[in-house]
Protein backbone atom coordinates (compact mmCIF):
# COMPACT_ATOMS: atom_id res chain seq x y z
CA UNK A 1 0.00 0.00 0.00
CA UNK A 2 1.70 2.98 -0.97
CA UNK A 3 0.97 6.59 0.30
CA UNK A 4 1.15 10.39 -1.71
CA UNK A 5 3.41 12.48 0.93
CA UNK A 6 0.72 15.46 -0.03
CA UNK A 7 -2.98 14.67 2.04
CA UNK A 8 -5.87 15.00 0.39
CA UNK A 9 -7.09 18.11 1.25
CA UNK A 10 -10.90 19.82 0.96
CA UNK A 11 -12.38 16.63 2.19
CA UNK A 12 -14.52 18.18 5.08
CA UNK A 13 -17.45 20.37 4.11
CA UNK A 14 -18.24 23.71 5.58
CA UNK A 15 -21.33 24.59 6.67
CA UNK A 16 -22.84 26.06 3.82
CA UNK A 17 -27.14 27.71 3.53
CA UNK A 18 -29.74 24.95 2.56
CA UNK A 19 -30.13 25.63 -0.76
CA UNK A 20 -30.46 23.92 -4.17
CA UNK A 21 -26.75 25.02 -4.77
CA UNK A 22 -25.69 24.04 -1.35
CA UNK A 23 -27.12 20.40 -1.47
CA UNK A 24 -25.90 19.59 -4.51
CA UNK A 25 -22.29 21.02 -3.81
CA UNK A 26 -22.72 18.91 -0.35
CA UNK A 27 -23.23 15.91 -2.49
CA UNK A 28 -20.66 16.14 -4.78
CA UNK A 29 -18.19 16.79 -1.92
CA UNK A 30 -19.39 13.62 -0.41
CA UNK A 31 -19.29 12.02 -3.46
CA UNK A 32 -15.52 12.74 -3.63
CA UNK A 33 -14.57 11.96 -0.66
CA UNK A 34 -15.32 8.61 -1.32
CA UNK A 35 -13.48 8.39 -4.55
CA UNK A 36 -10.18 8.46 -5.07
CA UNK A 37 -8.69 11.84 -6.93
CA UNK A 38 -5.66 9.86 -8.52
CA UNK A 39 -7.70 6.53 -10.22
CA UNK A 40 -11.65 7.43 -8.97
CA UNK A 41 -11.87 4.26 -7.51
CA UNK A 42 -13.85 3.95 -4.73
CA UNK A 43 -12.37 4.03 -0.99
CA UNK A 44 -12.13 1.61 1.53
CA UNK A 45 -11.78 1.92 5.45
CA UNK A 46 -9.41 -0.42 7.37
CA UNK A 47 -10.49 -0.34 10.75
CA UNK A 48 -7.32 -2.06 11.85
CA UNK A 49 -5.55 0.63 11.03
CA UNK A 50 -8.17 3.50 11.32
CA UNK A 51 -7.48 4.79 7.63
CA UNK A 52 -9.78 4.95 4.05
CA UNK A 53 -7.25 3.81 1.03
CA UNK A 54 -8.15 3.55 -2.55
CA UNK A 55 -8.69 -0.16 -3.45
CA UNK A 56 -7.20 0.19 -6.64
CA UNK A 57 -4.14 2.37 -6.08
CA UNK A 58 -3.66 2.29 -2.25
CA UNK A 59 -3.47 6.37 -1.79
CA UNK A 60 -4.50 7.51 1.51
CA UNK A 61 -7.70 9.05 1.31
CA UNK A 62 -8.18 9.99 5.25
CA UNK A 63 -5.66 8.58 8.65
CA UNK A 64 -6.36 8.68 12.33
CA UNK A 65 -10.16 7.97 11.87
CA UNK A 66 -11.59 8.53 15.09
CA UNK A 67 -14.08 5.10 16.02
CA UNK A 68 -16.72 6.53 17.90
CA UNK A 69 -18.28 2.99 18.98
CA UNK A 70 -17.52 0.93 22.25
CA UNK A 71 -14.25 -0.28 23.49
CA UNK A 72 -15.86 -3.77 24.73
CA UNK A 73 -17.66 -6.05 22.50
CA UNK A 74 -21.16 -7.82 23.25
CA UNK A 75 -22.54 -10.80 21.97
CA UNK A 76 -26.36 -10.69 23.70
CA UNK A 77 -28.63 -8.34 24.89
CA UNK A 78 -27.61 -8.70 28.21
CA UNK A 79 -24.37 -8.36 28.06
CA UNK A 80 -24.40 -5.24 26.36
CA UNK A 81 -27.05 -3.60 29.06
CA UNK A 82 -24.43 -4.87 31.80
CA UNK A 83 -21.20 -3.19 30.03
CA UNK A 84 -22.95 -0.26 28.38
CA UNK A 85 -22.37 2.95 30.43
CA UNK A 86 -25.22 5.36 29.04
CA UNK A 87 -28.70 5.11 29.80
CA UNK A 88 -32.24 4.67 27.75
CA UNK A 89 -32.82 6.81 24.68
CA UNK A 90 -35.07 9.92 25.23
CA UNK A 91 -38.43 9.15 24.92
CA UNK A 92 -42.11 11.07 24.71
CA UNK A 93 -44.04 8.54 26.67
CA UNK A 94 -42.71 10.24 30.07
CA UNK A 95 -43.38 13.73 30.92
CA UNK A 96 -39.60 13.90 31.70
CA UNK A 97 -38.84 12.11 28.68
CA UNK A 98 -36.50 9.45 30.71
CA UNK A 99 -33.73 12.38 31.54
CA UNK A 100 -33.90 11.80 35.39
CA UNK A 101 -32.38 9.01 37.38
CA UNK A 102 -34.96 5.93 38.97
CA UNK A 103 -34.69 4.39 41.89
CA UNK A 104 -34.81 0.52 41.47
CA UNK A 105 -37.85 -0.80 43.18
CA UNK A 106 -36.06 -4.10 44.11
CA UNK A 107 -34.73 -3.79 47.56
CA UNK A 108 -31.10 -4.97 46.76
CA UNK A 109 -27.58 -4.01 47.07
CA UNK A 110 -24.86 -3.93 44.16
CA UNK A 111 -23.67 -7.05 44.88
CA UNK A 112 -27.30 -8.37 44.86
CA UNK A 113 -27.88 -9.15 48.33
CA UNK A 114 -31.01 -7.89 50.30
CA UNK A 115 -31.22 -4.61 52.16
CA UNK A 116 -31.67 -4.42 55.80
CA UNK A 117 -34.86 -3.41 57.41
CA UNK A 118 -33.52 -0.43 58.09
CA UNK A 119 -32.32 0.11 54.47
CA UNK A 120 -35.38 -0.69 53.47
CA UNK A 121 -36.96 1.91 55.29
CA UNK A 122 -34.73 4.69 54.27
CA UNK A 123 -34.76 3.58 50.48
CA UNK A 124 -38.72 4.07 50.59
CA UNK A 125 -38.36 7.29 51.91
CA UNK A 126 -36.15 8.43 48.78
CA UNK A 127 -38.08 6.59 46.42
CA UNK A 128 -41.19 9.08 47.77
CA UNK A 129 -38.86 12.26 47.31
CA UNK A 130 -37.36 11.20 44.22
CA UNK A 131 -41.17 11.20 42.60
CA UNK A 132 -42.18 14.03 44.11
CA UNK A 133 -39.28 15.95 42.70
CA UNK A 134 -39.46 14.39 39.26
CA UNK A 135 -42.79 16.08 38.96
CA UNK A 136 -43.00 19.05 40.49
CA UNK A 137 -44.94 21.84 38.87
CA UNK A 138 -48.36 20.97 37.15
CA UNK A 139 -47.90 20.54 34.19
CA UNK A 140 -45.61 17.58 34.78
CA UNK A 141 -47.76 16.21 37.39
CA UNK A 142 -50.40 16.67 34.02
CA UNK A 143 -48.48 15.30 32.04
CA UNK A 144 -47.17 12.11 34.28
CA UNK A 145 -50.97 11.20 34.69
CA UNK A 146 -51.98 12.03 30.97
CA UNK A 147 -49.13 9.66 29.52
CA UNK A 148 -49.42 7.24 31.96
CA UNK A 149 -53.18 6.87 30.77
CA UNK A 150 -51.77 6.36 27.33
CA UNK A 151 -49.68 3.80 27.83
CA UNK A 152 -52.07 1.49 30.14
CA UNK A 153 -55.62 2.06 27.34
CA UNK A 154 -52.00 1.21 24.63
CA UNK A 155 -50.76 -1.66 26.69
CA UNK A 156 -54.51 -3.30 26.82
CA UNK A 157 -55.08 -2.58 22.95
CA UNK A 158 -52.08 -3.68 22.12
CA UNK A 159 -51.01 -1.08 20.02
CA UNK A 160 -47.29 -0.74 19.16
CA UNK A 161 -44.62 1.62 20.70
CA UNK A 162 -44.50 4.20 17.57
CA UNK A 163 -48.22 4.91 17.84
CA UNK A 164 -47.86 5.59 21.59
CA UNK A 165 -45.13 7.71 20.65
CA UNK A 166 -47.42 9.39 18.15
CA UNK A 167 -50.47 9.46 20.83
CA UNK A 168 -47.72 11.20 23.68
CA UNK A 169 -46.56 14.16 21.03
CA UNK A 170 -49.80 14.78 20.50
CA UNK A 171 -51.38 15.45 23.70
CA UNK A 172 -48.18 17.79 24.60
CA UNK A 173 -48.45 19.85 21.74
CA UNK A 174 -52.23 20.10 23.06
CA UNK A 175 -50.79 20.77 26.45
CA UNK A 176 -48.23 23.41 25.35
CA UNK A 177 -51.10 25.40 23.01
CA UNK A 178 -53.23 25.03 26.58
CA UNK A 179 -55.87 22.70 25.34
CA UNK A 180 -56.38 20.90 28.55
CA UNK A 181 -57.37 23.30 31.12
CA UNK A 182 -60.80 22.81 31.62
CA UNK A 183 -61.38 19.39 30.24
CA UNK A 184 -60.77 16.13 31.48
CA UNK A 185 -57.49 14.53 31.10
CA UNK A 186 -58.91 10.91 30.91
CA UNK A 187 -60.94 12.57 27.55
CA UNK A 188 -57.59 14.37 26.23
CA UNK A 189 -55.49 10.76 26.91
CA UNK A 190 -57.92 8.97 24.95
CA UNK A 191 -58.46 11.80 22.17
CA UNK A 192 -54.83 11.36 21.68
CA UNK A 193 -54.55 8.36 21.59
CA UNK A 194 -57.21 7.08 18.33
CA UNK A 195 -55.63 10.37 16.75
CA UNK A 196 -52.36 8.66 17.34
CA UNK A 197 -53.20 5.37 16.09
CA UNK A 198 -54.89 6.52 13.21
CA UNK A 199 -51.93 8.66 12.38
CA UNK A 200 -49.51 5.57 12.65
CA UNK A 201 -51.49 3.43 10.89
CA UNK A 202 -53.19 0.99 13.10
CA UNK A 203 -56.14 2.58 13.65
CA UNK A 204 -58.45 1.38 16.79
CA UNK A 205 -62.43 1.76 16.68
CA UNK A 206 -64.41 4.07 19.37
CA UNK A 207 -65.67 1.03 20.90
CA UNK A 208 -62.37 -0.91 21.12
CA UNK A 209 -60.90 2.60 23.22
CA UNK A 210 -64.35 2.51 25.09
CA UNK A 211 -63.87 -0.34 26.56
CA UNK A 212 -60.37 0.26 28.19
CA UNK A 213 -61.04 4.46 28.84
CA UNK A 214 -62.18 5.65 32.39
CA UNK A 215 -64.75 8.12 30.14
CA UNK A 216 -67.26 7.54 28.36
CA UNK A 217 -67.18 6.92 24.35
CA UNK A 218 -69.24 10.56 23.92
CA UNK A 219 -66.46 12.76 26.31
CA UNK A 220 -63.50 11.14 24.36
CA UNK A 221 -64.94 11.55 20.78
CA UNK A 222 -65.65 14.98 21.33
CA UNK A 223 -61.75 15.32 23.01
CA UNK A 224 -60.44 13.64 19.84
CA UNK A 225 -62.53 16.32 17.57
CA UNK A 226 -61.56 19.15 19.89
CA UNK A 227 -57.70 18.05 19.55
CA UNK A 228 -57.86 17.23 15.52
CA UNK A 229 -59.49 20.90 14.67
CA UNK A 230 -57.52 22.79 17.65
CA UNK A 231 -53.53 21.56 16.38
CA UNK A 232 -54.53 21.21 12.45
CA UNK A 233 -54.48 17.44 12.54
CA UNK A 234 -54.11 15.87 8.78
CA UNK A 235 -56.24 13.03 9.46
CA UNK A 236 -57.45 10.95 6.30
CA UNK A 237 -60.01 8.57 6.17
CA UNK A 238 -59.07 5.01 7.54
CA UNK A 239 -58.70 2.44 4.74
CA UNK A 240 -60.47 -0.52 5.86
CA UNK A 241 -57.51 -2.69 5.00
CA UNK A 242 -55.80 -1.35 7.94
CA UNK A 243 -57.95 -3.67 10.07
CA UNK A 244 -57.30 -6.96 7.76
CA UNK A 245 -54.34 -7.75 9.48
CA UNK A 246 -55.54 -7.60 13.31
CA UNK A 247 -58.32 -9.39 12.32
CA UNK A 248 -57.20 -12.23 10.52
CA UNK A 249 -54.40 -12.76 13.57
CA UNK A 250 -57.40 -12.81 15.82
CA UNK A 251 -59.44 -15.62 13.82
CA UNK A 252 -56.44 -17.14 13.03
CA UNK A 253 -56.58 -17.29 9.20
CA UNK A 254 -54.03 -17.90 6.76
CA UNK A 255 -52.11 -15.64 4.50
CA UNK A 256 -53.93 -16.68 1.10
CA UNK A 257 -57.25 -15.07 3.00
CA UNK A 258 -55.70 -11.93 3.93
CA UNK A 259 -54.41 -11.33 0.67
CA UNK A 260 -57.53 -12.00 -0.75
CA UNK A 261 -59.31 -9.83 1.69
CA UNK A 262 -56.87 -6.78 1.22
CA UNK A 263 -57.58 -7.78 -2.90
CA UNK A 264 -61.43 -7.31 -2.55
CA UNK A 265 -61.15 -3.67 -0.58
CA UNK A 266 -59.18 -2.24 -3.15
CA UNK A 267 -61.42 -3.37 -5.62
CA UNK A 268 -64.22 -1.98 -3.81
CA UNK A 269 -62.39 1.17 -3.26
CA UNK A 270 -61.92 1.39 -7.07
CA UNK A 271 -65.34 1.41 -7.73
CA UNK A 272 -65.87 3.71 -4.54
CA UNK A 273 -67.89 0.81 -2.45
CA UNK A 274 -66.47 2.00 0.74
CA UNK A 275 -67.63 5.75 0.62
CA UNK A 276 -69.78 6.29 3.43
CA UNK A 277 -69.45 2.77 4.74
CA UNK A 278 -67.87 1.97 8.46
CA UNK A 279 -64.26 0.43 7.10
CA UNK A 280 -64.08 -1.89 10.21
CA UNK A 281 -67.62 -3.25 8.73
CA UNK A 282 -65.85 -3.47 5.33
CA UNK A 283 -62.72 -5.12 6.61
CA UNK A 284 -64.31 -7.89 8.00
CA UNK A 285 -66.55 -8.12 4.90
CA UNK A 286 -64.18 -8.93 2.82
CA UNK A 287 -62.41 -11.68 5.29
CA UNK A 288 -65.54 -13.44 5.01
CA UNK A 289 -65.84 -13.17 1.43
CA UNK A 290 -62.55 -13.89 0.78
CA UNK A 291 -62.56 -17.30 3.38
CA UNK A 292 -64.87 -18.19 1.12
CA UNK A 293 -63.58 -17.44 -1.87
CA UNK A 294 -60.67 -19.58 -0.61
CA UNK A 295 -62.48 -22.36 1.21
CA UNK A 296 -61.39 -21.19 4.48
CA UNK A 297 -64.54 -22.18 7.00
CA UNK A 298 -65.41 -19.30 8.90
CA UNK A 299 -68.90 -18.33 9.88
CA UNK A 300 -70.46 -14.44 9.83
CA UNK A 301 -70.89 -14.50 13.72
CA UNK A 302 -66.67 -15.69 14.21
CA UNK A 303 -65.76 -12.71 11.80
CA UNK A 304 -68.66 -10.16 13.30
CA UNK A 305 -67.76 -10.97 17.05
CA UNK A 306 -63.65 -10.34 16.01
CA UNK A 307 -64.64 -6.87 14.55
CA UNK A 308 -67.41 -6.24 16.64
CA UNK A 309 -69.84 -5.23 14.14
CA UNK A 310 -73.16 -7.33 13.23
CA UNK A 311 -73.87 -10.22 11.23
CA UNK A 312 -76.16 -8.15 9.17
CA UNK A 313 -73.38 -5.50 8.19
CA UNK A 314 -71.32 -8.19 7.12
CA UNK A 315 -73.93 -9.96 4.63
CA UNK A 316 -74.93 -6.41 3.12
CA UNK A 317 -71.40 -5.28 2.33
CA UNK A 318 -69.47 -8.80 1.38
CA UNK A 319 -72.23 -8.60 -1.66
CA UNK A 320 -71.09 -5.39 -2.38
CA UNK A 321 -67.35 -6.17 -2.90
CA UNK A 322 -68.12 -9.22 -4.30
CA UNK A 323 -70.10 -7.27 -7.08
CA UNK A 324 -67.37 -4.48 -6.92
CA UNK A 325 -64.59 -7.34 -7.28
CA UNK A 326 -66.52 -8.92 -10.58
CA UNK A 327 -67.14 -5.38 -12.14
CA UNK A 328 -63.54 -4.94 -11.66
CA UNK A 329 -62.25 -7.79 -13.37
Amino acid sequence: MTSTNQRVTGRHVQPVERTDEGTESGTESERERDECPECGAAGITDEKRGETVCQECGVVLEEDVVDRGPEWRSFDARDKAQKSRVGSPTTEMLHDKGLSSVIDWQNKDANGQTLSARKREQMSRLRTWDERFRSQSAQDRNLKQALGEIDRMASALGIPKDARETASVIYRRALDEELIPGRSIEAMATGSLYAGARQAGVPRTLDELETVSRVDRKEFARAYRYIARELELAMEPTDPAQYVPRLVSDLNLSEETKQRAVELLEAGKREAVHSGKNPVGLAAAAIYAAGRLTNVEVTQHEVADAADVSAVTIRDRYTELLDADDRAA
